[in-house]
């Protein structure tokens, strides 16, 4: 280990130290910050956000690297540093301060603007301020463009997910556009031939609920004396090692929303919890990109949660916890819900079949608002026809239509087309541990966790980011990343 190389990793724990800050400042301002608090919130989040970007193109810095890869690294952990490093030094190389500045001021007024605009279906009132964010994100965009020779969407897209092309993802889309349609019409059939899920009766209070979630997330194996749940108007996962944040909502008339919501954030909080602890606030020690955070959470949501072996265990706790009771409350009626297949407004709660529908709107959504040919004013009729086309139905306002999710902004374009490709990775990931561990399923149906926690923490979790999404899968499960068990699954849950 060369001196260049010690002072690179002390700088960028202190980096990251200053960026997980930042993080929970996030966290607060969605959860319980008081709502006069977001003008002062917003300018702290630019002033940190400047303090990193300085640090990032202090000249010394690139001189360190330069320095550090003068001479060839053998321990793969550090070489694989070293490379993230150069790689966030390029993102913040591309762009000047006050572009860095500016957008994050304007994505905490998108925010604080978005969370005023949804409730009241009043796309509107956002519109100016997300305006600002598109022209800013625009050129962002450009800007990383013309340092990494790629398309502006690629260089905004390479944020989140480096190692998968806008090309290769029109290949893997374009594979589930045609499949999926067909697929879709099958299930209904079979599905209207069976008896129909009921759901349980109401209402369920919203402190019940956020009980029977800790007890869930309990079960699956998250560390609440290292993690908490709280509520916010959009699910998420943020926080720090030893400090994981997650959130749900709740509504009072079907809790299955939020049980599974509470799923999903503990599949994301399990990852973070997971990392490998001697590369802690390194970029190697972080996730290795959004690709795989969404593998875990929909992992753990859809691919073992929404079992009828997982079912079967947790039935009893749910009639408990909420004070059911009745046969709308059988392990039976309960894993009808959690695998009906319907056509629904909202991309959080829709099914598995629907779910890459909405990810296909909003990737070709976004494409065209960076690339400037969607101007932001058009974009409540491009979704509503959008959603008319590719999920059948038509949005009655914008708080469930283009209203409904906090990516846009939050000037996280780009990240859309991880959570489809994660999807694709659960799959693959999931259909790997129930071969090489069978007795795992065993223990779903027992409400233990342990062994797929285990085999992720292996293959996944302790992996960081020392691996690309294509290398991880190739070690984890044989192939790179495809359509091919995410297909199989669905066919054998839904046709089987």
């Amino acid at each position: 280990m060369t001196a260049a190389y010690q002072e690179l990793e002390r700088r960028f724990a202190h980096l990251a130290a200053l960026d997980k800050a930042q993080e929970m400042l996030h966290w607060d301002r969605e959860t319980i910050m008081p709502p006069g608090g977001a003008a002062a919130r917003g300018e702290q989040l630019a002033a940190l956000g400047l303090v990193v970007h300085e640090k990032m193109v202090d000249p010394g810095l690139s001189d360190l690297l330069d320095q550090a890869e003068e001479r060839a690294i053998q321990d793969p952990w550090q070489a694989a540093n070293l490379l993230l490093m150069r790689r966030e030094w390029r993102h913040a190389n591309a762009l000047d301060a006050d572009l860095v500045e500016a957008s994050s001021r304007a994505t905490s007024r998108a925010v604080e603007s978005w969370l005023e605009a949804r409730p009241n279906s009043d796309f509107s009132s956002f519109l100016p301020s997300f305006r600002e964010v598109v022209r800013l994100t625009r050129e962002i965009a450009q800007a990383k463009a013309e340092a990494f020779g790629v398309t502006p969407y690629d260089a905004l897209l390479e944020r989140f997910e480096p190692s998968i092309t806008g090309d290769e993802i029109d290949v893997l889309f374009g594979r589930l556009a045609a499949v999926l349609p067909g697929l879709r019409d099958r299930i209904l059939e079979r599905q209207a031939s069976q008896p129909q899920p009921r759901l349980p009766d109401g209402p369920f209070p919203a402190d019940r609920q956020k009980a029977l979630g800790e007890r869930l997330m309990a079960l699956a194996g998250f560390d609440t004396d290292r993690g908490r749940l709280d509520v916010s108007a959009h699910p998420f996962t943020s926080g720090a090692p030893g400090d994981i944040r997650i959130t749900t909502r709740f509504d009072e008339a079907d809790f299955t929303s939020s049980v599974m919501a509470v799923m999903h954030e503990t599949g994301h909080g399990l990852y973070e919890q997971g990392l490998p602890g001697d590369w802690q606030f390194q970029p190697v020690g972080s996730a290795a990109n959004m690709t795989v955070h969404e593998s875990q959470s929909l992992l753990i949501e859809m691919q073992a949660s929404r079992t009828p072996e997982f079912l079967s265990h947790v039935a009893p706790l749910m009639c408990d916890a909420l004070g059911g009771e009745g046969e709308a409350w059988e392990a039976g009626n309960l894993h009808r819900l959690a695998i009906h297949v319907a056509a629904g407004f909202i991309r959080v709660d829709a099914d598995e079949v629907h779910y890459p529908l909405h990810i296909m709107l909003r990737t070709r959504m976004e494409r065209d608002l960076i690339s400037g040919a969607l101007d932001p004013s058009d974009v409540p009729e491009v979704w509503n026809a959008g959603m008319t086309e590719l999920v059948g139905i038509t949005p009655g306002d914008d708080g469930i239509g283009c209203l409904q999710d906090i990516h846009w902004a939050s000037g996280l374009f780009g990240y859309f087309p991880t959570y489809s490709l994660g999807a694709l990775a659960a799959a693959q990931l999931f259909r790997a541990v129930r071969e090489q561990v069978p007795q795992m399923m065993t223990g779903l149906a027992n409400g233990d966790f342990s062994l797929l926690l285990a085999w992720l923490r292996e293959n996944v979790h302790g992996k960081g980011a020392l691996l690309s999404t294509q290398e991880l899968l190739r070690q984890a499960t044989g192939a790179p990343l495809g359509t091919q068990a995410f297909e199989a699954h669905l066919e054998q849950r839904y046709l089987g």
